[in-house]
């Protein structure tokens, strides 16, 4: 009977235990996520929230809005009453046709007069401003399309006249050199200006020039300085014939697959005024190319 009576004794107690333990197993799961998901009160984590929203705001209102930090409680006010009455919103438009003016003379027109020439002040600042402000009030004395096609076409003009100042010797040596070669035998000219010398002569189709080819081939200026290679990659190009330069689209249309030539490019149908890669602008360009195949 004893061991009986202290068996039901410590059956009891073991529930009790287990239930306990299961108690304070809950309890901790709920200590657990109540850590995991809410630290301090809403209403706490929303005032710290919005004071952290707030880092680098100062400089950026001083920095990139021009804002006095004398006034910020001006700032402030404005913040306060987010909904403008006429007065609020005469005011801002007031202060971005300042902002817009400060722009225009700080980074608009010392932009264009670098385009226009690198180092001297050409542009008109007050007749720029005039055309600007007449263009927004609605009493300008041309069209915006012929202000817009005037610009651009002297933009151009610009542009030939400040590449010819500083590459301009690349063209001349350029055509100095065609002129020189196109009296060589072995080189043909065509129409187009493009000059090419047989190295050896294909029997093979001739692509067209949405054709797709495979080619090797080597490049340089006419100094001698090689720009690129794909002998030295050890890879052919594939491309279509219509997608390079013009110089190249003519000459692979002319080649039989099979062909090896050395063709002489005038920098119009190449690159022109523009710098590509190891190549300055109105460079004429040297090619050794090999025509592969016609990719099918």
């Amino acid at each position: 009977m004893k061991t009986s009576r202290y068996a039901i004794i410590v059956l009891a107690l073991l529930v009790c235990m287990s239930a306990s333990a299961a108690k304070k197993v809950k309890k901790s799961k709920k200590q657990e996520v109540a850590e995991k998901v809410d630290t301090i009160p809403m209403r706490d984590f929303s005032y710290a929230f919005g004071m952290a929203q707030t880092n680098g705001l100062m400089s950026y209102l001083v920095q990139r809005m021009g804002v006095d930090t004398a006034y910020i409680a001006h700032f402030l006010s404005g913040f306060d009453t987010p909904e403008m009455d006429e007065e609020a919103k005469q005011m801002k438009a007031y202060i971005v046709g300042k902002e817009i003016r400060q722009q225009v003379e700080s980074q608009i027109v010392p932009q264009v007069n670098k385009q226009i020439n690198d180092s001297v002040d050409l542009l008109d600042k007050s007749r720029f401003i005039e055309g600007f402000r007449a263009a927004i009030a609605g009493n300008a004395t041309i069209s915006l399309d012929s202000a817009q096609a005037v610009s651009n076409k002297q933009m151009e003009y610009y542009n030939k006249v400040k590449m010819e100042a500083k590459y301009g010797k690349n063209r001349a040596d350029g055509e100095a050199f065609l002129k020189a070669n196109a009296k060589k035998d072995s080189v043909q000219t065509t129409p187009s200006g493009l000059q090419y010398k047989v190295l050896v002569a294909g029997t093979g189709e001739k692509p067209k020039a949405t054709d797709r080819v495979k080619v090797n081939y080597e490049g340089h200026l006419i100094d001698g300085t090689e720009f690129d290679s794909s002998y030295k990659r050890n890879q052919p190009a594939t491309f279509a014939c219509n997608q390079v330069i013009k110089g190249w689209t003519e000459a692979l249309t002319m080649m039989p697959v099979g062909s090896k030539w050395e063709v002489y490019i005038p920098q119009e149908l190449g690159y022109g005024a523009r710098e590509a890669g190891k190549i300055p602008p109105l460079s004429t360009l040297i090619f050794t190319v090999e025509l592969l195949e016609i990719v099918k």
